[in-house]
């Protein structure tokens, strides 16, 4: 399978991007859903350690494939319809915002940040910056669920491609699946 997105399908690099990234949303909503139905508890606690520095990796993938999205733009396959490329457009915003505002959160809070053990912020002892935490502390929350509510209508939307004789058969473009007869 070649490198490169092509017409017909995704490249080896795009459909890892894509693959990596959806693990670890999911991972995020396993660790969001536990805290919210089990806060405190010990499966909380050992679960909500990893949900900044997963958020942290999204970010940087999300990074990383947007930008391979871009090289490869005139050679990737073309959206089914306007809705199909909107819903991509406003997945691909808020897997890149929602990290991005917590990030701002963090630094504006005065806590240190390691992800992975890596310095990325270090702490100060100052106030708090309010301006930074506010856009986090009203929407990352909110907009997490809405992400989970969006990727799981692309997931019934790409098994509506599947499995309607009407519309394009997607799922091959992003999985090794031979096209519905």
């Amino acid at each position: 399978m070649p490198t490169m997105d092509t017409p017909q399908r995704y490249g080896t690099l795009t459909r890892a991007l894509h693959w990596v990234v959806a693990i670890l949303v999911i991972w995020q909503l396993t660790t969001a859903t536990v805290t919210s139905l089990a806060e405190d508890s010990a499966l909380d606690e050992i679960l909500w350690a990893t949900h900044k520095p997963i958020g942290f990796t999204i970010l940087v993938l999300m990074v990383l494939r947007l930008s391979w999205a871009l090289i490869n733009h005139a050679r990737r396959p073309a959206s089914v319809s306007r809705l199909a490329r909107l819903g991509h457009i406003v997945l691909y915003g808020l897997v890149l915002f929602i990290p991005t505002i917590a990030l701002l959160r963090q630094y504006g809070s005065g806590r240190a940040f390691e992800p992975f053990g890596l310095p990325l912020m270090a702490g100060f002892e100052s106030p708090e910056i309010e301006w930074m935490m506010t856009p986090a502390n009203l929407l990352h929350g909110w907009l997490g669920w809405t992400l989970f509510a969006l990727a799981l209508g692309h997931v019934l939307m790409t098994l509506h491609h599947r499995f309607s004789r009407r519309t394009e058969d997607v799922l091959p473009r992003m999985l090794d699946v031979p096209p519905r007869q």
